[in-house]
Order: C-alpha cells, then structure tokens, then sequence
C-alpha cells in the first residue's frame, strides 16, 4: 500500500465524517443562537432553557437526518470494503 492511498483513505474517511456531522452541528448551532438570543431579550438566565430546546433541535435533526446518514455511511462503507484489493498492492 502506497502513502497515496493511505493519504485518499483517511480523506474519505475524514469527508465522509465531516459531511456526517455537519447537519447536525448546524442545527445546533442555530438552535444555540435563537435561544440566547432568546435569553438576551426575555433576561432568563436559567442554563436549563438554553439547553434543552437545543438538545431538543439537535434530537430532531438526529432522527430526521438518520436516513440520509444510514445511506452516507453505507456508500462509505461500500466503497472501502467493496474492493479490498487495491489495498494489498
């Protein structure tokens, strides 16, 4: 095994983890923003009502995304399982 394919299977692996949790980090984020901004204009200062409306979000997304990531992760999987003999060279 080549340094090249060591180098294309961890940036597969890397893409693959990114595009995987970028729906729901920014689905966390902007459940963290609308909250606080929330907070600044009704002057709650309870760490439990920003927590749990985003946890709540990020939940959501989990189970809405699922099949989109179930797919994502198995096209991966496929493809780097699929033809473990380019990896022998």
């Amino acid at each position: 095994m080549t340094p090249e394919y060591v180098i294309q299977i961890l940036r597969e692996a890397l893409m693959t983890a990114f595009w995987l949790s970028a729906p729901l980090l920014a689905v966390g984020f902007v459940a963290g923003i609308v909250m606080s901004f929330i907070q600044i204009l009704t002057s709650i200062q309870d760490s439990a009502f920003n927590a749990i409306p985003r946890l709540l979000a990020f939940l959501g997304a989990f189970i809405l995304a699922m099949p989109w990531m179930l797919s994502k992760i198995t096209a991966y999987t496929v493809l780097t399982l699929g033809d473990l003999s380019r990896y022998a060279r």
